[in-house]
């Protein structure tokens, strides 16, 4: 497990709020990211996580809440400025143009040029390759549209994206719902890659299983609450099921709440 060293969270939100309309979203939550940690956020539908995940990566603004970076407060209200503080957010739908080769949208928006007028297609073909490479050895198609790339291959261009514009913190939304076995391993590999060099993570997840095997830390949200706070190495599965499906205590209440976890097991 990843210490919490005197240098504090890379990343602190404290008291966040935001209403849609009459909607509480998000109420009064804070949450630490440290580095060379993995973080998961669980919950329901509806629970607050991907509110609370775009305020981080600046997709949506906070009614209310600081946001801090190293220690001092940031403005964090546009997926810009989140990425200028070292923030990259890969969203399920990984946001990859379908029709651009694996160089072309790891750079899109951020293009490598010469004269600061036309773009440099050799070194940006180089670095991409370079990066993904160190990302995911296996990874040989990179003239292919993202099109025609398997759901693991279209994650590895969105991660290599994030390392190679030095994210220090990378948030993941179901990052394996679209993958197989094999890549949903290869995306384990990668996430303890990053951790082991640094990166702070924060997981969305609805697969339990994959959250104890990755995550120091569990935070569950219900109601856009925070409800639960568990070490991942002292917490059981069936706890944490409770927590989400009853929206607090970590016991299961009746025998059929009881009966419910067990089934989802």
């Amino acid at each position: 497990m990843a210490p919490e060293t005197a240098a504090g969270p890379v990343v602190s939100m404290q008291s966040i709020d935001v209403a849609f309309g009459g909607v509480h979203a998000v109420r009064d939550v804070s949450i630490d990211l440290f580095a060379g940690e993995v973080v998961a956020l669980l919950g329901h539908n509806g629970a607050g996580k991907s509110t609370l995940v775009a305020i981080l990566a600046g997709a949506t603004r906070r009614d209310s809440g600081t946001i801090l970076i190293d220690g001092k407060e940031a403005t964090i209200d546009s997926p810009r400025s989140a990425r200028d503080a070292g923030i990259e957010t890969i969203f399920q739908n990984l946001a990859l143009a379908d029709n651009l080769d694996a160089a072309s949208n790891l750079f899109l928006g951020r293009e490598r040029r010469v004269a600061g007028l036309f773009r440099n297609r050799k070194l940006m073909k180089a670095e991409a390759a370079e990066v993904l490479q160190r990302i995911n050895p296996r990874f040989k198609n990179l003239d292919d549209a993202c099109r025609n790339l398997s759901g693991g291959q279209r994650q590895s261009i969105a991660i290599a994206r994030a390392v190679y514009f030095n994210a220090r913190v990378i948030i993941f939304d179901e990052p394996t719902a679209a993958l197989g076995p094999a890549e949903s391993k290869l995306f384990q590999e990668l996430v303890l890659r990053l951790k082991a060099e640094g990166v702070a993570i924060l997981i969305i997840s609805h697969d339990i299983h994959e959250v104890f095997e990755l995550a120091d830390k569990l935070v569950v949200m219900a109601d856009g609450r925070v409800v639960g706070r568990l070490n991942t190495h002292e917490a059981t599965k069936q706890q944490v099921l409770s927590m989400i499906i009853l929206g607090g205590a970590g016991d299961a209440e009746t025998p059929a709440a009881e009966s419910l976890v067990k089934s989802l097991l």
